[in-house]
């Protein structure tokens, strides 16, 4: 799928994972025209913006990339030195604890961002890939932090405070599970294969199959009846 011209400017937030992928392709589809934002905002690894930048190419989105250091802060196994939690199943995930791959108000600042560009290119629609059903239980990724976002948002913006053009923040992904996400872009045309997950990935990129990134996508995947294009470290996979 191509990006049209003649469509309303959407602002897509474009991690380059599986979620983000199809979250774009949902707008599309729509008929918005994206403007993907990425960010290298010291993470691990600079897979994913890679892997960002190759699913703007193939959308025909302009794509622009925002340089942050979160490592200043550090406080998450992502941007600090800490290590990346491992498990041998999914079914080892407890959802109830806020696990150390937390990136402390990440989704806020890439928000904050993502409302910036928008107020400047003129768009009133910003989408996220946030979801609450198969995730690692971050709080960024509530249906309630959403809700509460856009209501700041038009409280802190020009269009928002005159009404010219309210701003909302779409979360297509919000109640579906990884299964249903992945059938939703295969209907799309998403091309997983382009797509990185992993939380601790080797240098040639490829996914380490045991960190909750890995697990929640591999049985995504096995949910959905669909092949996982994942390049795994270990060929065997996920578990």
């Amino acid at each position: 799928m191509t990006a049209a011209a003649g469509g309303r400017p959407a602002v897509i937030l474009l991690s380059g994972g599986l979620d983000s992928a199809t979250c774009l392709a949902l707008a599309m589809a729509d008929g918005f025209v994206p403007v993907t934002l990425s960010f290298r905002y010291g993470q691990r690894h600079d897979v994913e913006v890679e892997a960002s930048r190759l699913l703007a190419e193939r959308a025909g989105s302009e794509h622009i990339v925002i340089d942050l250091d979160l490592r200043t802060f550090g406080g998450s196994a992502l941007t600090a030195d800490i290590d990346v939690p491992k498990h041998d199943d999914v079914a080892d995930l407890d959802g109830s604890v806020i696990p150390v791959t937390y990136v402390p108000a990440r989704n806020t600042i890439f928000l904050a961002y993502a409302l910036a560009l928008a107020e400047v290119r003129g768009a009133a629609d910003l989408f996220i890939g946030v979801n609450a059903l198969d995730y690692s239980g971050y709080p960024d990724c509530r249906p309630e932090f959403v809700a509460a976002f856009e209501i700041m948002a038009n409280l802190a913006t020009r269009a928002g405070v005159e009404g010219t053009a309210p701003l909302r923040i779409h979360t297509p992904l919000i109640d579906l599970t990884k299964a249903e996400i992945i059938t939703t872009g295969i209907e799309l045309g998403v091309d997983y294969a382009l797509t990185t997950s992993c939380y601790d990935p080797d240098s040639a990129g490829r996914a380490c199959g045991r960190c909750d990134s890995c697990l929640l996508r591999a049985k995504g995947f096995r949910e959905a009846g669909v092949t996982d294009p994942t390049r795994y470290q270990n060929e065997a996979g996920a578990t």
